[in-house]
Formats: C-alpha cells, structure tokens, sequence
C-alpha cells in the first residue's frame, strides 16, 4: 500500500461507528464496514492461539514456533508475509473509492492490539473511549434485551475492554490519538480537526454533517446502524440515557458498582472517567420511581432481541448440523 491503514481502536457501543462516519466523510478516506482482518491472523498460533478449534492449537503453535525460527529474519519474516496478505486486501478495499486512506474500524482489534502494533508500526491510530457504564448498557440494551446477567456471561466487556485499551494508551507503542466520545458529541469541530493533524490530513467541515455524504461512505458492520444513520450529525442526546435506564433499578446499578469495582484506578483515570466520578453518578441514580425510557421497537432492536432469543434455546437435537449453524450466527452478529 502507498501508505498504511489508520485503524479505529475501540470497545463494543462506544460511538465508533458515528466516529468511522465522519473519518468516512472526508474526501480522502474510505471507511469500508468492519473488515475484521487482524484478529484471525492474531491467533493463528505464533502470536496467540485460539483453545479450541478444529485443529490442535497445541501441536499448531509448536509447529508453527519451528517454522517461524527457521525463516532468516525470523518473527520479521513471518509478520512480512501476513502484512502482504493484509496489504492485498486493504488495497482492493480502497482502490475502488479512488480515497488515499483506508480506514480500518474494527472493535475485535482492541483484544489484539499488541499483534497489530507489530503488524502495522507505522501506522496511525485513533483510540476512542466513552463513558463504561455507557458502554455496558448500551451493549446490554442492544444486544441482549436488557439482561445484564446473561449479556456478562456471553462477553465481560469491561474486564475485556477497558484493561486492552488503557495499557495502550499507557504505554504507546504506535502513533495514536485518544479521541473521548463525549467530547466529540459535544464539540466535533476541534475533535475531528485534532483527528486530522495526527493523520496527516486537512479538517473537511462536512466530516460533521456527515449524513449529508454518500450512504456508501457508511462504515455499517456488524455495529448498530439505526441511531448513527438517522441523524445527520453527533447529538449529546446518548450521554445521559444509561443512567435514565437504570433509574429505578437497583440491581442494574448494583451491577454497575461490581463493574467499576473490577477496573483499576488507573485504567480508569486514562479512558477519562475517574472512580471517584462513576461511583457519584451511580449513587446520585434514584432508587424508586419510573425505570428509565422505553426500549425502542425497530428493526435491528427487533433483530438482536430474536437472535438472542434463539441462542438462549438453541440446543444440540436431531437438527445437528443446522442447529449448530444457527447458534454460531448468533455468537458471531451477538459480539
């Protein structure tokens, strides 16, 4: 590639879907929906392996270790020959758009960020974070109907997350930016100017107004393209709507205070959201009175409400194989 792919860093419900919509909609970046390259290439043993597979991940890995030392320049050999597999495709990606940039939105690379920071040293990076209740509770709300037990089981997506993309914060092995969602709904205009001066790029002012441009621009995924494809620019109207949902709930703000009590102090303090901030927003939630606003009723909430449905009663029976197929699209589209 003429340069390397910028890759959008960050957690599941945490705003990158409206963020690759407006990187999407400057007139030299492409914002193709989730290509989920890395994370496959991740595990296939030298760097991390998966535990269970249709293959021995042991004896795979070994294997693969041997193969590797023997190459002459070693691990560098073997991240040359993956880059020329992801160069390909990114490539083919980008050069039908005619943009420069491709822009690679993935939340899975979160849990890989190490392998990509090998992979693609060179490359530019913007980290997004949002507020973690947030996150939780739009991921709980989207994805499984509001049962907050059942969604921790299936993903800890704060003990994943929140740990991943902190230690790169902290520790910066690549060129990055740290884009905070709130401040981006709030104020876009010197966010996205920040954005572009790490990547190199002139501020387009219609990356605001992005539902202006092109619906093909759209960075769509496996993300929730209802809220983000109805509005043509950020709002704030998301920042306040986890704790009008868990008024009236103690038990969803017990939850909460597990979830924070689980992250460290420093983790913390580097996605913005200090201990000391959540545990007064949580305490300040009424415990009585009307629970938070009704769940919306559209066709992806619909959607993620059947496929979790059918993964809750999904068990191996004389359907064999079809059985297994269904369970396994609704494990891939759940995460």
């Amino acid at each position: 590639m003429a340069r390397p792919p910028v890759f959008l860093i960050g957690s599941p419900r945490s705003g990158s879907t409206l963020l690759a919509r407006m990187l999407g909609a400057h007139s030299q970046i492409h914002a193709p929906a989730e290509p989920h390259l890395l994370t496959p290439l991740a595990h296939l043993g030298f760097h991390e392996k998966v535990d269970a597979a249709p293959y021995d991940p042991i004896i795979t890995q070994a294997g693969l270790r041997e193969v590797v030392r023997e190459l002459p320049r070693g691990e560098a050999d073997y991240l040359e020959a993956l880059r020329a597999c992801t160069d390909t495709l990114y490539e083919r990606l980008r050069a039908p758009s005619g943009k420069p940039v491709l822009l690679d939105k993935t939340p899975a690379y979160a849990l890989v960020l190490d392998f990509a920071a090998r992979l693609y040293p060179d490359a530019k990076y913007v980290v997004l974070t949002r507020h973690p209740l947030a996150v939780w509770s739009s991921y709980v709300d989207s994805f499984f109907d509001g049962d907050q037990q059942a969604a921790h089981r299936h993903n800890p997506l704060l003990e994943r997350y929140v740990p991943a993309i902190a230690r790169f914060l902290r520790e910066r092995p690549v060129s990055l930016v740290h884009v905070r969602y709130e401040a981006l709904v709030r104020d876009p205009e010197p966010v996205l100017a920040d954005v572009c001066k790490h990547l190199e790029l002139r501020f387009e002012p219609a990356m605001v107004n992005y539902g202006e441009q092109p619906q093909r621009e759209a960075a769509r995924g496996l993300g929730d393209p209802i809220t983000v494809a109805k509005e043509s620019r950020p709002t704030t109207a998301s920042l306040a709507k986890w704790a009008e949902a868990w008024a009236g709930r103690p038990d969803k703000v017990a939850q909460g205070r597990e979830l924070v009590a689980r992250l460290t102090d420093v983790d913390l303090e580097l996605w913005g959201f200090p201990r000391s901030q959540l545990e007064a927003e949580l305490a300040a939630i009424p415990e009585a009175g009307t629970a938070g606003r009704p769940r919306r009723f559209d066709r992806y909430a619909l959607e993620r409400r059947l496929l979790v449905a059918l993964r809750r009663n999904i068990h191996h029976n004389a359907l064999g194989r079809w059985v297994r197929r269904v369970r396994h699209v609704c494990d891939v589209l759940l995460r």
